[in-house]
């Protein structure tokens, strides 16, 4: 996407959404300048009722911020609609999670893809090559959801996706050194045209927390509008912190996993007839329950989470 015949740098809304983020944020809010270089952009603060010092650091660091406080956990989708919401006109709005680094000329790399021709589509989200703490590359890229990944996954596990008719996770290292069209992106830095949001919609709010970003780019496609990742966008996301639940390795913890498994069925169940669905919820409930026989706490707390969804504490 190019600049209005070339008299002013694309208007972004930067949009954060925090929830006990202040052990991480100061890291983000250095790395926005260059990170944003050659975009006029503005920072929305979407806070989930933080009791740490979130909010003020945000005051103190980024003065010019706006400051849109929820005063309560409303979830992912719902703080990121109020951000967007909140903002003042703009070309392109950037999700970005509190604990993630914007690499220099990270936004503008990605916004020059917005808008451009990708088969019969156009790209109307564009997702940068992540980073993990340690420097090594996030497979970040992933693949529709479907039963028989599902089943893949319950089988091989995460190494699935090396196969991909039998996981999401996009192993191909090819696909993260060239511009490629996926179904869907990890959602912890993205950036989405206004005219893929104006036709699209808002985010899903029945999302508490994960799928909602899978969610949103699968309508966008059916609405011709594709996601790509951006090789010369390169962020660092430190992965762990952006709920404020302390995880370890990155990895999260069993509440959480319950959480996203109850996500990604309901995701199915959105898009797909009974049948397809009933079929998908057994396949997610075989892998956790393979999980749990392993003695993992993750797979014990996903099977109850399947079993009695209204019994799973979000907030």
């Amino acid at each position: 996407m190019t600049d209005d015949a070339g008299q002013r740098p694309p208007r972004l809304a930067v949009v954060v959404v925090t929830h006990q983020s202040s052990a991480v944020i100061r890291g983000l809010f250095e790395s926005l300048p260059e990170g944003l270089r050659g975009t006029a952009w503005q920072l929305v603060v979407v806070d989930n009722a933080s009791t740490d010092s979130t909010v003020a650091l945000a005051r103190e660091l980024v003065p010019g911020a706006r400051i849109v406080q929820m005063g309560r956990n409303a979830g992912y989708a719902a703080a990121f609609n109020a951000g967007v919401a909140a903002a003042d006109r703009f070309d392109a709005a950037m999700v970005v999670n509190p604990d993630v680094r914007l690499g220099p000329g990270s936004a503008r790399a990605m916004y020059r893809e917005l808008g451009r021709a990708y088969g019969a589509t156009r790209v109307g989200i564009a997702a940068p090559r992540i980073w993990d703490g340690d420097g090594n590359l996030a497979y970040s890229l992933r693949r529709e959801p479907t039963v028989a990944r599902a089943l893949g996954e319950a089988v091989l596990g995460h190494c699935a996706g090396r196969r991909p008719a039998l996981g999401q996770t996009v192993f191909d290292d090819l696909a993260y050194r060239q511009i490629t069209a996926v179904d869907w992106a990890t959602g912890a830095n993205l950036l989405i045209s206004a005219e893929c949001l104006a036709a699209t919609g808002p985010w899903d709010e029945s999302f508490f927390l994960y799928s909602e970003e899978t969610d949103f780019a699968l309508r966008a496609r059916d609405r011709g509008f594709s996601t790509v990742i951006v090789p010369d966008a390169g962020v660092t996301h430190l992965g762990g912190q952006s709920s404020g639940e302390e995880v370890g390795n990155a990895e999260l913890s069993p509440r959480l996993w319950s959480i996203l498994t109850l996500s990604k069925v309901r995701l199915y169940r959105k898009r797909h007839p009974w049948p397809a669905a009933a079929a998908y919820w057994t396949a997610v409930f075989l892998a956790e329950s393979v999980s749990a026989a392993l003695g993992r706490p993750h797979g014990r707390r996903a099977m109850a989470a399947l079993l009695r969804p209204s019994k799973v504490e979000l907030g």
